[in-house]
């Protein structure tokens, strides 16, 4: 078990627990047709992390995996509350993207970036001054410098026929 932890979180039944044991890469509002569905709502909002940065502490997840994408929602059992998901095939398949409505403070992560904004609500705002993209990004122009970083490693591995 890590020293340090980012912050905490969990399940509305409070059966599923978990912890970020680091913050955030990027935290995305994603407004994707997909992201809406799924969610019910306007967009998402995802904390990206390294996979090995997020640790079950109680209580087990249940998986769908949605056909004919790379990706897989994680969620609690008994209640359905979507905690995070995986994306496989990409540069992103060694993160975990936590949804932050189930950090016990969601204020940890403020949008820093909003994606998919060619299918965002028009009556959603999104304020001066953060980045928006019509559809996804380029790593290297939006992450901080300690985000890529971060991710090398497992860049590194991925490119080299391994895991990420």
């Amino acid at each position: 078990m890590a020293d340090e932890v980012f912050c905490e979180g969990g399940c509305h039944c409070g059966n599923v627990r978990y912890r970020m044991l680091k913050k955030p890469l990027i935290v995305h509002a994603c407004h994707c047709h997909q992201c809406q569905c799924i969610s019910g709502s306007a967009f998402v909002m995802n904390a990206l992390v390294e996979a090995d940065a997020v640790e079950l502490t109680s209580g087990t997840v249940s998986s769908f995996h949605f056909p004919g994408t790379c990706h897989t929602a994680f969620f609690c059992p008994d209640c359905a509350t979507h905690v995070w998901s995986t994306y496989t095939g990409g540069r992103l398949s060694a993160c975990r993207f936590v949804r932050v409505g189930t950090l016990d403070d969601p204020d940890l992560a403020p949008p820093d970036v909003h994606i998919f904004t060619s299918s965002k609500q028009a009556w959603v705002p999104i304020p001066e001054g953060v980045p928006q993209f019509p559809e996804f990004y380029r790593h290297k122009d939006v992450w901080s410098a300690e985000s890529l970083a971060r991710m090398e490693p497992y860049w590194q591995r991925a490119r080299a026929g391994g895991t990420a």
